[in-house]
């Protein structure tokens, strides 16, 4: 979040606009702790993780009193237009505040899920990735030391697109997701023959949402006969500092979010579907269901059974 702070201040400010930070979400908004964005402010923001501006859910916003309050503030400051970097709850929640107060805004996906229908990527979801592989990998140097089962937890409450592609890219035997079937009698089967050849390790990725990961690795333990322990990666996954592609994906994604605004569009999430910066409506978003790619399940089918 931090790189597309930096990058939408900036270049609204190339285009001759005046730009302002919102501390604390839609609770800044409420309060007024609203500032002229200065060097200062925007200078060493790039490459910390997290967001430096904070975030927090307001249930306050959603009383119309609250949200003219929020109104009068950006009033008073001469602000006319917002940029929203989250997910489909600050989306909803500023398409809201339009339709009261007719304050466009545009929106930039960021929840590391990757679960926002209608754009393939969504901001931080690399940086992630990088965190669970890293961890994933120190895990394997004492799995393969001790001969033991090891299960990761990802997050991913309805997602389990984290597990999927963490899965892949470390060799995982195992994963479980929302999406997809297990079959563990299968996967049992599978694994012992593995063992049989010699593999002296065993690692399963699990997201969340499945609420198997206790299960899973105490079934490892019964099923193949081995030491097997758990790890839950928690909000190690959230932090970190952005990587390369986040912070050029955070920089486009600013620009497309000012460019739309300034073209006079309302009501819109900027989106990246194979390899071009678009944009839909907030209703579009929203209103959907969220759907993983085929391939990417199709990818790790083999490894749920």
């Amino acid at each position: 979040m931090n790189p597309a702070v930096k990058s939408a201040a900036e270049y609204a400010r190339s285009m001759g606009l005046v730009p302002y930070l919102v501390e604390w979400g839609l609770r800044g908004l409420i309060e007024g702790w609203i500032k002229e964005a200065t060097p200062e402010d925007l200078g060493g923001m790039i490459h910390r993780g997290g967001t430096a501006l904070g975030s927090s859910r307001s249930k306050r916003f959603y009383d119309l009193e609250f949200r003219r309050q929020a109104f009068q503030n950006l009033k008073r400051l001469g602000i006319s237009k917002l940029i929203v970097i989250g997910g489909d709850g600050s989306f909803k929640a500023l398409n809201q505040f339009y339709t009261d107060f007719e304050v466009p805004f545009a929106g930039i996906p960021a929840t590391i899920d990757n679960d926002i229908t209608g754009t393939d990527y969504c901001l931080g979801v690399d940086t992630a990735l990088n965190m669970i592989r890293a961890n994933v990998d120190s895990i394997r140097d004492t799995a393969s030391s001790f001969s033991r089962a090891f299960v990761v937890e990802t997050m991913g409450r309805d997602c389990g697109y984290l597990a999927m592609v963490s899965a892949l890219a470390t060799g995982a035997d195992v994963c479980l997701v929302p999406e997809l079937e297990c079959d563990l009698d299968a996967v049992a089967e599978r694994l012992r023959e593995e063992r049989k050849a010699g593999k002296k390790y065993i690692l399963g990725i699990v997201a969340e949402g499945t609420g198997m990961a206790d299960s899973l690795t105490r079934w490892m333990g019964d099923a193949l006969g081995m030491d097997a322990r758990l790890t839950v990666l928690g909000h190690v996954q959230r932090g970190g500092s952005p990587t390369v592609y986040d912070r050029i994906m955070a920089y486009k994604f600013a620009v497309a979010a000012v460019e739309h605004l300034l073209a006079g569009d309302t009501n819109r999430v900027v989106t990246f579907q194979q390899g071009s910066f678009e944009s839909q409506s907030i209703h579009e978003i929203t209103d959907s269901t969220h759907r993983c790619d085929p391939k990417l399940l199709d990818l790790c089918r083999g490894l749920s059974r």
